[in-house]
């Protein structure tokens, strides 16, 4: 057997596209080959697509886009029930186009999604939280869900970013209890605390449209959101790694919501069930877009490596710019951009070359190359 487990080629090629080239090369040297396609995500657009490329249920839902106004979005059910969510669909930076505003953006959107998977009778949730618009530490989402957040006059404050700072007092009656019968996982590589020089508005704010004035303003509105949820909750949550995800909504995930932060790859990979697919596979193939140093610690391709057993492992990728380890469990990178293309040029011709790498790999293969 052979699995094909790559991470999208960002820009140019979804992880189901990757996949879909390479197994059709190796089918046209061998249509009976046992290939099993295995599309890895991230945690942000596509999460949804890749998790179903091997059966369950896209639902379409109307929800509140980053400014509040309705739209249609989606989620998944995967066939053993459990529900796949990413943040972007409801929440996400395409979502706002010229538009960005992470003072006024929310997180709303996302917690109804979530409410429509509970009301789907799911009793486990995977959701990615990659690619937000949004700055407002989660609190949009927790308040769909029924978290309500007062001022010192006790009036509700603006579910955004700008409403983060006037947060004096939190509500979590109202909470949807089934949320605490809920297996939730966060599906999130983003090592970011809450606030601080590291956190969600400094490192992420600028890409969403914030000056330096509105990250101030930000991190001071996450700063006083981590006070008051110490206060109510008797633990700092503030610090964790993935905290400041999605603008604060790792934060609030975890603080509010019985959420669980854990590294995107491997609980993709288990909910496709590559663990107990892979005891057959003779040959593993893995890649991404770029593969570099960090290839190899911890995103797609190392993890999926790790997990590979005593099968063979090799990648795939637009570009390589390291000499695998002699240790090295990816035997060898195969490289579709030879030329050096400017990324204009790799839209055009990105499919054609992965087709062309993919013989390549399939010859090696049958001639037991590797």
């Amino acid at each position: 057997m052979i699995i094909i487990a790559p991470d999208s080629f960002k820009g140019t090629m979804s992880a189901v596209e990757v996949c879909e080239i390479i197994r059709k090369e190796f089918l046209a040297h061998k249509s009976q080959l046992d290939v099993r396609c295995l599309p890895i995500a991230d945690g942000g657009e596509g999460t949804v697509d890749a998790l179903l490329f091997n059966g369950g249920e896209k639902i379409s839902v109307t929800v509140k886009d980053p400014y509040f106004k309705d739209i249609e979005a989606f989620f998944g059910i995967l066939p053993d029930g459990t529900a796949v969510i990413e943040m972007a669909a409801a929440s996400g930076l395409p979502l706002v186009g010229d538009n960005k505003n992470p003072l006024l953006t929310t997180t709303y959107g996302t917690g109804q999604l979530i409410k429509a998977a509970l009301d789907r009778g799911c009793s486990e949730i995977l959701i990615g939280i990659g690619g937000s618009a949004t700055n407002d530490g989660g609190i949009g989402c927790a308040a769909a869900l029924g978290a309500v957040f007062l001022d010192e006059n006790g009036n509700d404050v603006s579910l955004n970013g700008a409403g983060l700072s006037a947060i004096k007092k939190i509500d979590l009656s109202g909470l949807d209890k089934r949320l605490f019968k809920t297996k939730i996982k966060v599906l999130c590589d983003v090592v970011s605390p809450l606030y601080g020089a590291d956190g969600a508005a400094y490192v992420f704010a600028g890409q969403k449209g914030a000056d330096e004035k509105d990250i101030k303003v930000l991190d001071a509105g996450l700063r006083n959101l981590a006070g008051v949820s110490e206060k109510l909750l008797g633990v700092d949550n503030s610090s964790l790694e993935g905290a400041g995800a999605a603008g604060g909504l790792g934060f609030a995930l975890v603080s509010f919501l019985n959420g669980e932060l854990v590294k995107g790859a491997p609980a993709v990979l288990k909910a496709m069930g590559f663990e107990r697919l892979v005891d057959s596979a003779d040959l593993v193939i893995t890649g991404e877009g770029c593969f570099d140093e960090q290839s190899l610690l911890g995103k797609a391709p190392s993890c999926v490596a790790e997990m590979s057993g005593d099968a063979d492992v090799i990648a795939v990728a637009g570009c390589c710019r390291i000499t695998l380890p002699e240790d090295s469990k990816i035997k060898k990178v195969y490289v579709t951009d030879k030329e050096g293309k400017s990324f204009e040029e790799l839209k055009k011709t990105c499919f054609d070359d992965l087709k062309k790498t993919a013989e390549v790999m399939a010859k090696d293969y049958f001639s037991k190359k590797f």
